[in-house]
């Protein structure tokens, strides 16, 4: 068949035509992208506060962090893809509350953390708290366990923390103890942090029921209320948290779950 100028010419701009429109991007394709791009710009960051302290008073015992305390919302905010690291106010090993490391404490996160040797080196090896910039963090977040109730409460590094934290209308969260490290924490006004704020922590008869209120520096309950703070809570060992603003607490080991879950909601 013999193919005229004119169709020859009408050939070449239909091929020229379709190679083109092979190459154009539809607009799915588009949104896509800039969805990925969107998930890579709100990767989170958490800071988590851990104790140094390991003596439990005069008592001669050991003491630290709770492990159940770290190990869910560790998990609870690792699964979701936030980006965890670990401070204490002396780096290097945290320890770990001998009593919170046996079998009546274990839990699911507990037995997961048992397992994980990635999170273990971690807890091993962490960062110094004074080496900590608020600016690269979204929320930060103190474990309880007893230790906090002789270091993180008084510690300059970590009240300036907080406070800078608290500035910028972060979330900031604690359970059990940790509220400990609320101390000497103030507002921009000069006013404790906590004061005619809604919150909780280890309740006065579950320090009692441990038999410990003679051996602690301090009551979480009697000093979040003697610092102005609205204190609740539910029956002993109930899972328990509440949030004010932008600062969660949690009552106790039980409460972890809760406190992680608000600190993620969040985080959205």
């Amino acid at each position: 068949m013999k193919i005229t100028p004119l169709v020859a010419i009408l050939l070449t701009v239909i091929t020229a035509s379709s190679c083109t429109n092979t190459k154009t991007k539809v607009p799915s394709e588009k949104v896509s992208e800039e969805k990925t791009e969107l998930k890579k710009e709100k990767e989170m960051n958490v800071l988590f506060v851990l104790t140094s302290h390991d003596k439990l008073g005069d008592t001669g015992k050991k003491t630290g962090f709770w492990v159940e305390e770290f190990a869910n919302p560790y998990y609870t905010l690792l699964d979701k893809g936030v980006h965890i690291t670990i401070a204490t106010p002396k780096g290097g090993a945290a320890p770990i509350d001998p009593s919170s490391d046996t079998e009546d404490a274990a839990t699911e996160a507990t037995k997961r953390y048992d397992k994980d040797a990635e999170a273990q080196a971690r807890i091993a090896n962490t960062k110094v708290l004074a080496d900590m910039n608020p600016d690269d963090f979204d929320a930060v977040f103190y474990p309880g366990g007893h230790g906090p109730l002789w270091d993180l409460a008084t510690d300059a590094f970590s009240i300036a923390l907080i406070e800078k934290f608290n500035s910028q209308n972060k979330p900031v969260a604690f359970v059990c103890h940790a509220p400990a490290a609320l101390k000497n924490v103030t507002d921009g006004n000069g006013n404790a942090l906590v004061k005619g704020k809604k919150v909780t922590g280890f309740t006065n008869s579950e320090e009692q029921a441990v038999g410990l209120t003679d051996v602690v520096p301090f009551l979480v309950e009697d000093m979040l209320q003697a610092n102005g703070g609205i204190y609740s809570k539910k029956e002993d060992w109930a899972a328990y948290a509440i949030q004010d603003g932008n600062l969660i607490t949690g009552q106790n080991p039980a409460s972890s779950e809760l406190v992680a879950e608000k600190l993620l909601e969040n985080l959205k």
